[in-house]
């Protein structure tokens, strides 16, 4: 997937089309190395998401998940 720029905000994202849920869940990823707050100190701090690393991580979990389905296991 092509991406506006390599450094993009939550908003941006939310606006490109993906769903809110995705962004936290990748954001709260323990180990993750692609998403953080400009200011951790703020609660509402924007996120920000490093859009190559942010792309592997979302090909990974689509991965995933089609290894769960072609097991017949559910998510």
């Amino acid at each position: 997937m092509e991406y506006p720029s390599k450094m993009m905000r939550k908003k941006e994202l939310l606006k490109m089309g993906f769903p809110e849920e995705l962004l936290d869940r990748a954001y709260r990823e323990k180990g993750q190395t692609f998403a953080y707050k400009i200011s951790p100190m703020k609660k509402n701090s924007p996120i920000m998401f490093d859009t190559i690393g942010f792309e592997r991580w979302r090909l990974k979990q689509i991965a995933i998940e089609n290894r769960a389905m072609q097991r017949g296991g559910v998510m």
